[in-house]
């Protein structure tokens, strides 16, 4: 997106969901700090194998560099490329359920029986599922109703399914669930808890390109722009709003609403491997296969990157 720092030098080619409010610092830093050429893609880490992902909403073609991913799914594809690095958290987000409160809904364990939209196999029914257990209820407990992108039944009409009463709930990412909360005003009751679950967004690499010289060289330049977005958007967030609003093909009012649920860590969050730990049982049980330990789950987790970003950046890049 950013002219070149050279005639002969290849763009670096960044990977990720453009539909989200998580991709701000990445749309900042790809456009305006990152001093090397790149190329932003929408897609998922499968495009980090040269391969598409497994859903609609996240099918593209090409290899990328470097991608970004909730760790849901990007759990769901190291279980077959365990060579996959997280390697900085560019957002944190805790999900919301948002119901009507005329379906009968008051309080969480209301949800029994009733019709959720979400989208299956990934950090929205994981979500679901992790506040259900709160109340001694699971997602078996709920009927699931799924939306994707690309599909016959988009997430973009997650709202006006819930407006119509084709759904009692949305348990979702934003901005649909701020955009479904809107559309039923008063009538709107929602639940979530940040210590069941909040999303940890990251940016993934390979190994392969971790031990390439060049290629890590050019990744790291593109983490330090990344802190430095993240350090401005948390004092202008004006600039994030536009740039996801027109990415996502949003309004700036929604973006902005739905912005004070995020933060962006400026690092490698802390309790990654917790999350990552707690999740895998439940992706096992999807891919029908074995859970990885704890041990081989940290093999995952690179944080040289983002030390050696802060290196370029100053002492002040990791500073919260």
């Amino acid at each position: 997106m950013n002219a070149a720092s050279g005639p002969s030098q290849e763009a670096l080619r960044i990977y990720g969901n453009l539909s989200l409010l998580e991709m701000a610092p990445v749309l900042f830093a790809a456009a305006a700090i990152y001093p090397g050429k790149a190329v932003l893609e929408h897609g998922s880490v499968m495009a980090l194998w040269g391969k598409a992902s497994d859903l609609a909403s996240l099918v593209s073609a090409g290899q990328a560099d470097i991608a970004t991913n909730s760790e849901t799914q990007a759990l769901r594809g190291s279980a077959g490329n365990p060579d996959l690095r997280f390697i900085f958290t560019v957002a944190e987000c805790p999900y919301r359920i948002v119901a009507r409160r005329s379906a009968g809904i008051s309080r969480l364990a209301d949800l029994r029986g009733k019709r959720v939209g979400t989208q299956l196999e990934s950090s929205g029914e994981f979500f679901l599922d992790a506040m259900l257990r709160t109340e001694g209820l699971s997602a078996g407990d709920v009927t699931l109703v799924p939306f994707m992108a690309h599909t016959d039944t988009p997430i973009s009409r997650l709202p006006e399914a819930l407006r119509y009463g084709a759904i009692d709930a949305v348990a979702l990412w934003e901005p649909q669930v701020q955009r479904a909360r809107a559309a039923i005003g008063a009538d709107a009751i929602e639940f979530y808890d940040p210590a069941v679950y909040t999303e940890k967004f990251n940016l993934c690499t390979t190994q392969a390109n971790l031990e390439d010289p060049v290629m890590r060289a050019r990744i790291v330049e593109f983490v330090a722009a990344l802190i430095t977005a993240s350090r401005r958007l948390r004092v202008d967030p004006g600039i994030g709003w536009q740039l996801v609003a027109n990415a996502a093909r949003l309004d700036v009012e929604t973006v902005k609403d739905a912005w004070p649920y995020f933060a962006f860590p400026v690092d490698l969050a802390s309790d990654l491997l917790d999350v990552l730990a707690r999740q895998e049982p439940w992706i096992a049980r999807l891919q029908r296969r074995a859970p990885r330990t704890r041990e081989a789950l940290a093999t995952l987790i690179d944080s040289s990157v983002v030390r050696d970003a802060r290196a370029l950046n100053g002492p002040r890049t990791g500073s919260r």
